[in-house]
């Protein structure tokens, strides 16, 4: 794993030692000797993450953080604030500053590698997910993502913890922000998980029998739960268990005593990188349905049916079954948008859509091949057959009229061309072509009818 590490601090000799020690594991390591000059590298250059001492004398690194975290084009890139300072108010203000962590000096190794690696990784996860969304706004088919900085509604915490007095510390602290459902039996945890809607998890380590590394463990190789945030509670030095816990994906931790604020202030933290995350991945889906789905019909579009009837055809040729294509063409349809406007025309494809869809079998891909055409893909089905849900199709559109919003009714007819694989059809594009031939005929005959290719 390899990244680029900006090391902020005015001390030469913390500069050097921390660059030494991220060159040793094959950082690109870049340094700054001041708050300015910080936030000009992270404007300027990729940066994966931020070591950023807090005494500093042009700019503190709570301001210094705040900025990072205000500016769109540097927001997402995890800070870790290496400082001597150890209170419990100082960590609190970092994390409201928006910082991701916090290491005091003097640096242990372990944590610091361990700690980098860590947040590598999520942000190399964030950043794969947020240049997706850009890509799809730019493009066109994708919504703006916004980040508003505020948990608008309490989150759903899962606690494991064994003991009752520490589950009921950890709910109180918790209440003004999340709804804390807790578990002293770790083997349910797993399961409650999975099963519900949680938006993180709190792993207490104070089991007597049983390692909570394992629960953690569990929960990041389970599809349903691999990206749910996870906080450990440790014990004060207990270095060890936080190294592990990070490399298994443990996405942070607070020891005990615990301090209130300084668990509210991660619990928001999580909370929101999680419902940010959770925006992008759906956003992308949605990207990723509006590249194969026509956005007026809700039938496949062309671009699908180009890829799937590739591989249906080859599944056919190779199991020796037969494959039959429709292309369907409303009669006129130019007279419906010349007399009545294009958005009857849209109304009139909308209803053709949907009878389409109440006449194709499960096993039919219907999707609208381009204007007023539209294919429909029968796997397994003869040329007979494919000729009988065509006659079927046929029918209902002619049967009854299509009822505009203005109540006026339009009676539509369709002509329909079909073709079926052969030993003479070596290609889908060639199946496509007859089919597209056989609807010429059925267009040149007279239409509202149904013609099955000779070939």
């Amino acid at each position: 794993m390899t990244a680029r590490i900006l090391v902020v601090d005015d001390i030469p000799a913390n500069v050097k030692l921390l660059e030494a020690r991220l060159s040793a594991e094959y950082f690109d390591v870049l340094t700054a000797d001041g708050g300015a000059k910080a936030l000009a590298i992270c404007n300027n250059e990729q940066v994966d993450i931020v070591l950023l001492d807090i005494m500093m004398p042009d700019m503190d690194g709570f301001e210094v953080c705040e900025r990072l975290k205000a500016n769109p084009t540097t927001a997402h890139i995890p800070v870790v604030m290496v400082t001597a300072l150890d209170q419990p108010a100082d960590r609190v203000r970092g994390l409201k500053a928006g910082a991701d962590d916090f290491l005091t000096k003097p640096v242990n190794d372990l944590q610091l590698i361990s700690r980098v690696k860590s947040l590598v990784r999520l942000k190399t996860m964030s950043d794969e997910l947020r240049f997706r969304a850009e890509t799809a706004k730019t493009i066109g088919v994708g919504d703006p993502i916004g980040d508003s900085g505020a948990v608008e509604k309490p989150g759903r915490v899962l606690l494991v913890d064994g003991r009752a007095s520490s589950q009921e510390r950890i709910i109180k602290a918790l209440k003004p922000v999340a709804e804390v459902f807790a578990l002293a039996e770790p083997g349910n945890a797993l399961f409650e998980a999975a099963e519900n809607d949680y938006e993180m998890v709190i792993v207490n380590s104070n089991f007597d029998n049983f390692d909570p590394l394992r629960l953690c463990s569990q929960l990041r190789s389970l599809e349903r739960t691999r990206f749910l945030p996870l906080l450990l509670v440790t014990e004060q030095g207990d270095d060890a268990m936080v190294v592990r816990a990070l490399d298994l994906g443990v996405n942070d931790y607070i020891v005990r005593p615990l301090d209130p604020n300084e668990l509210v202030a991660r619990t928001l933290t999580q909370i929101k990188r999680k419902r940010f995350n959770d925006r992008l991945r759906e956003n992308l889906n949605h990207t990723m349905e509006l590249a194969v789905i026509d956005g007026l019909t809700g039938l496949n579009n062309r671009r699908y049916l180009d890829n799937h009837l590739k591989i249906l055809f080859n599944r056919a040729a190779a199991r020796g079954r037969p494959l039959s294509v429709c292309i369907t063409d409303i009669d006129r349809f130019k007279q419906v948008n010349d007399t009545h406007g294009h958005d009857a025309g849209d109304e009139v494809l909308r209803e053709f859509a949907t009878r389409l869809r109440s006449t194709v079998r499960g096993a039919d891909l219907a999707c609208r091949y381009g204007g007023e055409e539209f294919v429909v893909v029968m796997p397994d089905t003869s040329v007979d057959l494919a000729a009988s849900v065509a006659e079927r199709l046929r029918s209902i559109i002619e049967d009854r009229p299509f009822v505009l919003r203005s109540g006026r009714e339009l009676h539509i007819t369709a002509s329909l061309g079909i073709a079926t694989n052969t030993v003479a059809v070596e290609t889908p594009e060639q199946l496509l072509r007859q089919a597209d031939r056989a609807l010429y005929e059925a267009k040149n005959t007279g239409r509202n009818r149904v013609v099955a290719s000779a070939a």
